[in-house]
């Protein structure tokens, strides 16, 4: 046996080791910091944790380790996390911290609410980070996740949770937290497309997140510890040839070493080696070690012994074997690990197809016979699944897919359903589970529904086509209606208004009206929503006021309330009425009663959309609120009507000029929920432009990656228009209004109602386009009137002062108000009257836009001579600016005020504040001449020019002759530069 160290030496991470020791000692100080370690397999990056590991703890740190293991397409929910909380609960420290964070014992298998709690998401994240902060409030914490490449898509979703919301921001007014967070993953496996990949994008942008990458070591070091890790002199030749294939690997340097010395030969890569290591075990360690590969990169003792099937002596005796040549590595809490993922990925593929098989099988029932339990049954699918019983693996796939569910995880559940689904076709009828009305098309229905919940619509529609194409010609009449409806239902949700409304029509057409059934009601309640989107509002009227004389019949509440809340919106704007709003709270009473959250939450967001639309922004908040608490108790935070409740409450809190509470509740809702693009990255976006974020159009842009998103081509065109108008390119501000009107318009050629906003604002760019070249003479301006008289028309249909539809709300109306100013300004110049209405307009909330209508304002009063009014306003700009953090707006006011000269003092003067000498020995003074000199030119007394200094310092309000030559030109008392240095 090769005499090498159990503990290899640490050689060539001095520099490594000490930024770590260094990010250890930041967290100590409570200054929170988070670092990804990446590097290829093998490359070094365990040896560096264990090495930071025990750094910590000799500092009086608690270390919390959680591994990410490889299940192959399914994953095992919050796996690392169950583990560290696992650590967290052993540890009597921590109790009374555990005590006051009772949700997370959800994944301890110990907390779950009688039936489970699909809604505690985002509830489960806040108190995994509650109880981690609250940890390291008892004592300093290092927090280590290991091979984050493997890790499931709920645990890179909590992670980003964590990181930018959860732990390393202080609390309210207090101090950082004494936190580190080290996570290890391995950048050779990190494909193109790998899930992991745009997680890392994201988290590497976080100010108190950095990325460190393991360089392989240099030969020098590979030398160095070739020659550490053995005790007697090694041959020249036998050092040489193990650096130059290890290629700077200090895994494959270890494993060469090992084998070198006893295997006849060194092996030309790396699964070799590792298979002579393991060869060299006696035969009872290598049926250990195999074994244990099956099991994955881990393994309980008393598992391993039952699989295995040896005399406890027998198998401690073969796990020494194993541990001593470092094949194994003897874990906390009764439980072997393989040194390396590669030492036991070389074994696993050398096993003989029979013998995986069985093995596979032998763990599969072991876990089985703890009872079933849900929490092994993604564990238990994978085995059957590897051990070719089909039957199993699907029954414990549907398992797993509801314990995924059970614990928020709707990602993994669609992927265990999908699992079901590749499954069901390849197992006999009769081995299938009996659970009645539990069939191909259900099960497709569900996975649909799961992956709505996951927020990936497209996804949802594609499984809901699949479920209508599995529809044979004589299938029931009721399930083919419900497959329809609900296809129509899924395809609204990604636009798809036309296709909505076809199936639903045919949904309808399935089943008779008469006698009324529960699915005809929801067939037509469907449509009657399809029908709506694609301007067929008689034909929706006409089906709502059937259907809903059916539900009363019928004692259906929530198929009542649904449609009820469909009527309020058909009549006219009623739902921005103290009226209309009175009946969506019935209705929305109805579906609470009838326990259908999904219709109570439709209800919830009429109020809330009608109270913004009537200008009550205040009272917007607190119904939006309910809403996403009801959404999160019922498991449906990334459904439609969640989704457009938190855009709202950002686009609430964005008027209001509440920009920091939006920017930081849009950051945390895009950690918990990262697939709901533009729903919670909006009016987010709205203020990284305001505040002159060089990134924000970039973002922008990002959105129209991907599958056609309505909201998300919005948020884009509202941006890059704006944008463009922000920088003054015309050109661009309206072709990017177009292209968006053009990209949101329906079928029908119907524009959207936000076409009034981005006319207002690309009317910015060419008024500003047509007001230069109309000073400078060109006849080119009558061309950008042209466009500017093009889109005031258009923001005058969108705002319904046509016969387009009924007018909008108080914010379409300004947005009118701001648009028929700019078009004026466009057209003749800065007009106060138009600019007044604009002002006005926005005071139902806008805190944002009413300051720039009133810049355009200040304007106008300065061009037509009311230079007090003008300064008034300009400062009132200037206070909003400041408090918004708008940068860009508090620059523009700030060029109004020199050039108009509306400071302070220039609103009460005029250029005749100084006397024509005084102008004279004031264009000497920027000239930087003494009095004396300014004397000679004047051809007066150095002491008349003293004087006449003197007057100019105490009529500019000037303490110096520098300070007076500085207000000068502030002010436009002096035309011209100076042309020698002051």
């Amino acid at each position: 046996m090769p005499h090498t160290a159990f503990t290899p030496p640490l050689i060539g991470r001095a520099e490594e080791l000490a930024h770590l020791a260094d990010v250890l000692a930041r967290a100590r100080s409570a200054d929170p910091r988070a670092v990804l370690l990446s590097g290829d397999a093998g490359v070094g990056k365990t040896r560096l944790l264990d090495e930071t590991a025990g750094l910590a703890g000799q500092s009086g740190m608690a270390v919390l380790t959680g591994h990410c293991v490889d299940l192959g397409d399914v994953g095992l929910p919050y796996l690392p996390f169950t583990e560290i909380l696992g650590q967290v609960a052993a540890d009597e420290r921590f109790m009374e911290v555990r005590a006051a964070h009772p949700v997370v014992e959800r994944l301890l298998g110990g907390g779950a609410e009688p039936g489970g709690d699909p809604g505690g998401r985002l509830r489960l994240f806040e108190g995994v980070a509650g109880l981690l902060a609250g940890a390291a409030d008892v004592m300093p914490l290092l927090l280590v996740l290991e091979d984050l490449h493997w890790a499931d898509q709920s645990s890179r979703d909590l992670l980003r949770f964590l990181l930018s919301r959860g732990v390393l921001q202080p609390a309210a007014g207090g101090p950082g937290r004494r936190l580190a967070v080290i996570a290890s993953y391995r950048s050779d496996d990190l494909h193109r497309r790998h899930p992991l990949r745009p997680v890392l994008a994201e988290l590497v942008r976080l100010p108190a997140v950095e990325r460190l990458q393991l360089r392989p070591l240099a030969d020098a070091e590979v030398t160095r510890l070739v020659c550490a890790l053995e005790e007697r002199p090694l041959p020249e030749a036998t050092v040489r040839g193990i650096v130059e294939r290890a290629e700077g690997n200090a895994f494959y340097a270890q494993e060469l070493l090992a084998a070198g010395a006893e295997a006849g030969g060194l092996p030309s890569g790396l699964a070799d080696v590792l298979l002579i290591r393991f060869e060299q075990l006696p035969q009872t360690a290598q049926q250990v070690v195999r074994t244990a590969a099956v099991a994955g990169r881990r393994v309980e003792h008393d598992l391993l012994r039952a699989a295995v099937g040896l005399p406890e002596e027998e198998l401690e005796s073969a796990l020494r074997e194993a541990v001593g040549r470092q094949l194994l590595v003897a874990g906390g809490q009764g439980t072997y690990a393989f040194r390396h993922a590669l030492a036991r990925e070389a074994v696993y593929a050398d096993l003989l197809p029979g013998e995986r098989a069985r093995l596979h099988g032998t763990f599969a029932r072991l876990l089985g016979e703890r009872g079933g339990t849900a929490e092994y049954a993604a564990e238990r699918a994978h085995h059957y699944r590897e051990s070719h019983d089909l039957p199993q693996a699907l029954a414990a796939s549907l398992a797993a897919a509801g314990h995924a569910r059970s614990v928020g995880a709707p990602a993994e559940e669609l992927r265990h359903l999908e699992a079901v689904l590749d499954l069901w076709s390849v197992v006999p009828a009769d081995r299938r589970p009996t659970d009645a009305g539990l069939d191909r098309v259900t099960l497709t229905l569900r996975a649909s529904a799961a992956a709505a919940h996951a927020g990936d619509g497209h996804r949802a529609v594609a499984l809901t086509r699949a479920a209508l194409a599995g529809i044979g010609a004589d299938a029931d009449s009721e399930l083919a209606a419900r497959v329809r409806y609900t296809l129509a239902g899924n395809l609204l949700g990604v636009d798809s208004l036309a296709a909505a409304f076809r199936h639903s029509s045919e949904a309808l057409e399935l089943i008779p009206a008469e006698p009324p059934t529960r699915t005809w009601l929801w067939a037509a309640a469907t449509h009657v929503l399809a029908a709506r989107q694609v301007g067929e509002n008689e034909a929706a009227l006409r089906v709502a006021r059937q259907a809903l004389r059916a539900a009363q019949e019928l004692g259906v509440f929530d198929a009542e309330a649904d449609l009820l809340i469909s009527l309020t919106g058909l009549q006219g704007g009623s739902r921005r009425t103290p009226e209309g709003r009175e009946r969506l709270r019935e209705a929305r009473e109805l579906a609470r009663r009838a326990g259908n959250a999904p219709v109570e939450m439709r209800g919830l967001f009429q109020i809330a959309i009608g109270c913004f639309e009537s200008g009550d922004l205040p009272e917007c908040l607190p119904w939006l609120a309910e809403g996403l608490e009801r959404a999160r108790r019922a498991g449906l935070l990334s459904s439609p009507y969640p989704l457009e409740m938190r855009y709202l409450r950002l686009l609430v809190l964005y008027t209001l000029g509440r920009w920091d509470e939006c920017a930081g509740t849009a950051e945390a809702d895009a950690a918990a929920l990262p697939a709901s693009g533009g729903f919670t990255a909006g009016p987010a976006l709205y203020v990284a432009l305001a505040r002159g974020e060089t990134t924000a159009e970039e973002r922008a842009r990002a959105l129209l990656a991907g599958p056609f998103d309505w909201l998300a081509t919005m948020v884009a065109g509202i941006v890059l228009t704006d944008a463009a108008a922000l920088r003054g390119d015309a050109g661009a501000a309206v072709e990017r209004l177009r292209s968006t009107v053009a990209a949101l318009s329906d079928e029908g050629g119907r524009r959207p109602d936000v076409s009034v906003r981005l006319a207002a604002l690309a009317l910015t760019a060419v008024a500003d386009r047509a007001a230069a070249l109309r000073r400078s003479g060109d006849g080119a301006a009558d061309r950008w009137v042209e466009t500017a008289s093009e889109l005031v028309e258009l923001a005058r249909d969108a705002a319904g002062h046509s016969t387009a539809g009924p007018p909008q709300g108080p914010e379409g109306q300004a947005w009118l108000a701001r648009a028929e100013a700019e078009w004026v300004r466009a057209v003749s110049g800065p007009d106060t009257g138009a600019w007044e209405k604009a002002v006005a307009a926005f005071d139902f909330g806008d805190v944002y836009e009413q300051a720039r209508c009133r810049l355009g304002l200040a304007e106008a009063l300065t061009v037509a001579g009311r230079r007090a009014e003008a300064a008034e306003a300009a400062r009132a700009v200037r206070e909003t600016a400041e408090r918004l953090g708008a940068a860009p707006l508090r620059e523009r006011v700030d060029a109004l005020v020199r050039h108009g000269r509306l400071g302070d003092r220039s609103a009460e003067r005029d250029a005749s504040v100084l006397t024509p000498r005084e102008r004279e020995v004031l264009r000497l003074l920027a000239l930087g001449h003494s009095n004396r000199r300014i004397g000679e030119e004047l051809f007066i007394s150095g002491k008349t020019a003293s004087v006449h200094v003197s007057n100019i310092l105490a009529k500019l309000g000037a303490a110096s002759r520098t300070e007076a030559v500085a207000v000068a030109h502030r002010e436009g008392l002096l035309t011209d530069p100076p042309s020698a240095p002051g």
